[in-house]
């Protein structure tokens, strides 16, 4: 089976087969039917893709209810550490941190329900990352967390003179402040 559990209720990491021989490789990114397997139902709306070069970190991002997504995040080119909080209340690992590496080698990708804050850092010297979406951006339901707040210790794997991070994702506000209207059911 390409899904493999973590600790944390719907976070699920997809593991495509991949056919290979001497032309290269061929893998289904994503069929509807081996995810409705997994009881995920749900249609793509938005797919996104990013360029960011080494040390950068994106995130912590999500979208508040009515329009919370859920992403499934993979790997072009490169890699990186992609990293989740899970900030539903009441959940089992409410503020617990969930990082794995994603490359365009290991070809794994992570899909996340709503009610998480998702962000990743570079550590190849270029990365390309691709998500899919199942609702679509609204600015009003924007909201994030800061990349270094204490609490959550995140380890980005990139040494503090070396992290480049945007004006925007400096200023967002810690978990204990931010917004947030997800519980765990």
């Amino acid at each position: 089976m390409p899904f493999h559990k973590t600790d944390f209720p719907g976070l699920f990491i997809f593991e495509p087969v991949i056919y290979g021989d001497s032309r290269g490789f061929f893998f289904e990114s994503y069929n509807e039917k081996i995810f409705q397997q997994q009881n995920i139902d749900l249609r793509f709306v938005q797919d996104n893709q990013s360029s960011s070069s080494y040390g950068v970190i994106r995130g912590m991002h999500y979208q508040l209810n009515p329009h919370a997504q859920t992403k499934l995040v993979r790997v072009l080119t490169g890699v990186v550490l992609d990293t989740v909080v899970d900030i539903r209340k009441n959940s089992p690992t409410y503020a617990k941190v969930f990082s794995i590496e994603l490359s365009a080698e290991n070809k794994k990708q992570l899909f996340i329900p709503p009610g998480f804050a998702h962000g990743f850092s570079v550590l190849s010297e270029k990365a390309e990352v691709f998500y899919k979406c199942d609702e679509f951006y609204n600015k009003e339901c924007e909201a994030g967390i800061c990349y270094n707040d204490p609490a959550l210790k995140i380890d980005w794997k990139i040494p503090p003179e070396k992290i480049i991070v945007s004006e925007k994702d400096q200023q967002l506000p810690l978990l204990a402040d931010c917004k947030n209207n997800f519980q765990f059911t």
